[in-house]
């Protein structure tokens, strides 16, 4: 309670994007100014002031909340000489800073959401374990453990239709009834927190703003199928998240909720952290398990699967952060309630990362079955700088990309498949007319290629022969049977690969051939990048009747490729021009043309 009796609580971002624009110097600023014993004199001591996780809205970081008597009110791009201004004037005065506050695309932004995954993150300090049981944290696993069988658990599961929130959208409650059903014994749980796609970031987030909504997801898993043993799989990159996973975990322990006889139900399980070292192919579940194991993570074949013999040979369990954070949320509002939301056969809400050529960038939640116009458009808002857009790129390196044709695509998992792409793990990279579909193939075949683990011919060559092909035509040397060669090469590799990762890697190539074929057509056949992306393909050229002569694109020009007197018009000699732009970039008068 603040002076007069107010209710004061104040909110800071401090996920990854928050800390990294400022938000511990902004939250520093805060406790400085509240340890003054003039400010102390004005608003009781207890007035809350902590840090929360990613807010979504990432771009607009530092985002601070001030909440008087429940009355909200959101800043952006806090920085912590503005504190003073905002505790003075609002805080004590209680008239909000109108120039700070978060404008109307903000509210758009949040607005068409439906937050589940998401709802707590934001909100609670990640860092207390009080914050969230406040908000009826833990009370599904108790309502599971003391109150339903595991039978019943997994019968809810599967009724309320939530599939894997991490790939192929395998449906949850089946897998963890074949669980359920092998002999009793040592059972494993794994989280797989490996995310590796470019672009994504939403298991993170999620850890990051709400660690405990997954560790609570794993008891009920642990309890549903009879494990004992949890794993939490977590790539050594994410810093802030494994530092606030462990802490939750110890928290956790502390209160009961992990160890043994959790609630008194007889359930024996705790959690261990795996660090991975940031390899792509451990994202798959059995190279998951052999790097878990201290092997090499390089995929296994398969059957059996994990299920039946997965850690260590035994009955294992594996589900992403997303997948396990919906299940407290499914257990405690019900089967029906869940599966009120999304599509018949999608159902639910989805976290994407939405990033690219889009105005709104950041961590969005969208019931399934939202149209790719509404998440582009509406919670987007639209393509930067007035550009044309081209094409979402949907599911990272395994996915593909859906044209402009197909904007109201309903985004589920089939939609998608049908249309060359996947849900993915919810990488959602937004194309404009500057992007080259070629280049952009080009781009994700070298990633795969890169993270490939080379256990099979299929991936470790044909991904190399497949990027060499995408190379020679953004380099203007394609030739007209490259496009029958990529068709090919890229169906068999999908065909014979051991794993997902060989098996998804040509999605990029043939999806943007199947949408995009007259980009690849212009750089074979007439040499040329509609795009104006593939540097190869680009001449600079300066337009005499509208040059100057003023000398600037002489002046930085690296190759000293740009001759000609003051006051008249310059020339590019093409033999010495490297094509850096620099030219392009720097005429006021927009003589140099990019053709």
């Amino acid at each position: 309670m603040g002076s007069n009796g107010r209710a004061i609580e104040i909110k800071v971002c401090m996920g990854t994007g928050g800390m990294a624009a400022g938000g511990e110097g902004v939250l520093g600023a805060f406790e400085e100014l509240f340890s003054r014993a003039d400010i102390q004199a004005r608003v009781e001591r207890n007035c809350s002031r902590h840090k929360v996780g990613c807010r979504g809205f990432c771009a607009r970081d530092v985002l601070v909340d001030v909440i008087i008597d429940g009355q909200r009110t959101t800043y952006q791009y806090i920085r912590p000489e503005m504190v003073q201004r905002i505790v003075d004037e609002h805080v004590i005065g209680g008239a909000p800073v109108a120039e700070w506050e978060v404008k109307d695309d903000y509210r758009v932004f949040h607005d068409r959401q439906v937050k589940v995954v998401l709802s707590d993150c934001g909100e609670i300090d990640p860092e207390d374990i009080e914050a969230y049981i406040k908000g009826e944290g833990y009370s599904a696993a108790r309502k599971a453990l003391t109150g339903m069988s595991p039978e019943e658990v997994i019968e809810v599961v599967k009724r309320s239709g939530l599939r894997g929130r991490g790939g192929a959208g395998f449906p949850t409650g089946v897998k963890w009834e074949v669980a359920r059903k092998q002999p009793a014994g040592l059972k494993y749980i794994i989280c797989n927190a490996d995310e590796g796609d470019p672009g994504a970031f939403m298991d993170r987030s999620v850890i990051e703003g709400n660690p405990h909504c997954a560790i609570e997801g794993m008891i009920v898993a642990a309890y549903a199928v009879g494990a004992t043993d949890g794993y939490v799989y977590i790539r050594a990159e994410y810093p802030l998240a494994v530092e606030r996973l462990k802490a939750a975990i110890a928290q956790a322990r502390e209160k009961g909720f992990l160890g043994n006889n959790i609630f008194g139900s007889g359930l024996d399980f705790d959690i261990k952290v795996k660090l991975g070292a940031g390899a792509f192919v451990c994202g798959e579940e059995t190279a998951l398990i052999a790097s878990i194991e201290g092997e090499r993570g390089m995929p296994r074949a398969k059957p059996p699967f994990p299920v039946v013999s997965g850690l260590w040979g035994k009955p294992t369990v594996i589900n992403n952060v997303e997948t396990l954070a919906n299940i407290p949320y499914i257990i405690r509002r019900g089967a029906d309630w869940f599966a009120s939301l999304g599509t018949e056969k999608s159902k639910g809400t989805k976290v994407f990362a939405l990033t690219g050529k889009v105005k709104n960038t950041g961590l969005i939640e969208i019931p399934m079955g939202m149209s790719m116009r509404d998440i582009v458009f509406s919670i987007g808002g639209g393509i930067e700088g007035g550009k044309k857009f081209k094409a979402v790129q949907m599911g990272g390196p395994s996915g593909g990309c859906i044209p402009e044709q197909h904007l109201d695509v309903h985004v589920d998992y089939e939609n998608l498949m049908q249309l060359g792409a996947i849900v993915g793990s919810g990488g959602m990279i937004v194309l404009d007319e500057d992007d080259c579909m070629v280049n952009v193939a080009k781009y994700f075949l070298n990633f795969t290629q890169m993270e490939s683990c080379g256990k099979c011919v299929p991936c470790r060559v044909g991904t190399k022969r497949l990027y060499e092909v995408l190379d020679r035509i953004t380099k203007g040397e394609g030739r007209e049977s490259d496009l029958d060669l990529l068709e090919k090469l890229s169906k068999d590799i999908k065909l014979c690969s051991l794993c997902g990762l060989g098996q998804t890697a040509p999605n990029p190539v043939l999806s943007t051939l199947r949408y995009f074929r007259h980009e690849y057509e212009a750089h074979i056949l007439d040499k040329k990048c509609p795009a104006k992306a593939c540097k190869a393909l680009i001449t600079y050229r300066i337009l005499e009747t509208a040059c100057k002569g003023c000398g600037a694109c002489m002046r930085v020009c690296p190759a000293g490729s740009i001759s000609g007197q003051k006051k008249a018009p310059h020339v590019i000699n093409q033999e010495l021009c490297i094509k850096c732009g620099s030219c392009f970039d720097v005429c006021k008068f927009k003589a140099v043309l990019k053709e």
